[in-house]
């Protein structure tokens, strides 16, 4: 009998290591291992593959993607090692030849997977080698895969809630990227402890989600995307409420608000002021939701779409602050209000070149509101600017640095 028990004494430790860890409808142990894969291309500087996804309709799935990295564009030496970054497209989207291939010119081992159950055209050069712009918007350029999981319209997303989730869109986009970065951390010449995210719009929200839910990336920068769409102004809110009774089960299972408490991994918010997709309430929602290290980039009037989402600078920089070594972006810190003077202390790596107060005084629609924007000071570590007016409804203050890049503190909602 005491050996009995010592044995069973021994095994519990086992036991409990050996328990799948499950989030919500997530099986992460399962969905950090490696998926088979094979190459479906590898010539030019994009390579392509596909790799097992989850389980749809009753039957197993492939996940096309796009891969480079610094070797397939001929400009490193074999052998070598790179950070990795898992890129997300958004709505109407699908993977992205040349965003693949400027995170390689980055330095990065970059893969862009298709969540639409489907495959674009091969990649298209110009006579300069450079990956054409925008070669896969239109859906006529897209092949849907005879194994494809689901796509990636309004019923998918939320109408299949209920039941099996294995109909369910965001179930099967998280799973698909959390895949794809086992995959690429699973490649000879991927640094796997040095590893990244970031998507656009739809991929923002992706990105919130599997920032929270796969604690190996080292950050997650999710661009528009954001939780609490169940609430405001979200263009998405409508859809949620016509699910009448399983409304709050969609929520439960599938707004990033439910995990991002569980965000640890440092992520930067990237939107714009007028977004109608993401709207500027639910996006401080999100932000406040994170206990971890969180940066916010609000610009104003920014443009929504893939190329815009992925065009600016701070992106690449919060990465490589926490993938190449690379100098952190500005850290502003709480405003603080005295008289009629607000002042923000800040630290930066980079000498700040310009600081700015961004508000808005106008009502109704958040995408339909104009900004203003007065000139701050910057001295000893503070950023110094007038209030806003007393009708000021929204503001928040923005600070640049030497380099171009901007950040921003969390927005403010006078009440």
């Amino acid at each position: 009998m005491k050996a009995a028990l010592r044995i069973a004494i021994l095994l519990l430790p086992l036991t409990a290591l050996c328990a799948d860890e499950k989030v919500g409808p997530w099986n992460l142990t399962e969905l950090k291992r490696a998926p088979a894969m094979h190459w479906v291309q590898q010539t030019g500087a994009v390579h392509s593959l596909q790799y097992a996804g989850e389980v749809f309709q009753g039957k197993p799935t492939e996940v096309f993607a796009f891969y480079a990295s610094p070797a397939t564009l001929g400009e490193a030496k074999p052998g070598g090692k790179f950070p990795g970054v898992v890129l997300i497209h958004g709505g109407g989207g699908t993977a992205f030849a040349e965003w693949a291939w400027l995170w390689a010119k980055r330095g990065y081992a970059a893969i862009a997977m298709d969540l639409s159950g489907s495959k674009p055209i091969d990649p298209v050069y110009d006579a300069a080698g450079v990956p054409v712009l925008n070669q896969a918007t239109k859906p006529d350029t897209r092949t849907r895969l005879p194994n494809g999981g689901p796509n990636h319209g309004h019923p998918e997303k939320f109408d299949s809630i209920g039941g099996d989730v294995s109909d369910d869109w965001p179930f099967h986009a998280a799973a698909s990227v959390i895949r794809a970065h086992s995959l690429l951390r699973s490649f000879a010449e991927v640094d796997a402890e040095r590893t990244a995210v970031t998507g656009i719009s739809w991929g923002g929200y992706t990105t919130c989600l599997v920032a929270s839910l796969d604690d190996r990336f080292k950050a997650a920068v999710p661009v528009y995307g954001c939780g609490f769409l169940f609430e405001g102004e979200s263009v998405q809110k409508p859809a949620i409420d016509k699910l009448g009774d399983r409304r709050d089960e969609w929520v439960k299972a599938y707004d990033p608000s439910r995990v991002l408490p569980r965000c640890h991994v440092p992520i930067l918010f990237v939107n714009g002021t007028n977004d109608v997709h993401y709207p500027l309430d639910s996006y401080q929602k999100s932000f406040a939701a994170v206990p971890g290290m969180k940066q916010m980039r609000i610009e104003v009037n920014m443009r929504h779409g893939h190329p815009p989402g992925w065009a600016p600078q701070e992106t690449g920089l919060f990465i490589d602050s926490f993938c190449r070594g690379g100098e952190l972006l500005p850290i502003p810190g709480k405003p603080a209000t005295e008289g009629a003077t607000i002042r923000l202390p800040f630290t930066s790596a980079v000498p700040l070149k310009s600081a700015a107060l961004h508000y808005t005084t106008d009502t109704g629609l958040r995408s339909k509101r104009m900004w203003k924007t007065i000139a701050a000071e910057i001295a000893d570590g503070v950023v110094t600017t007038p209030e806003p007016p007393a009708d000021a409804n929204t503001w928040f203050i923005a600070l640049t640095d030497g380099r171009g890049a901007m950040v921003t503190t969390a927005v403010q909602f006078q009440r």
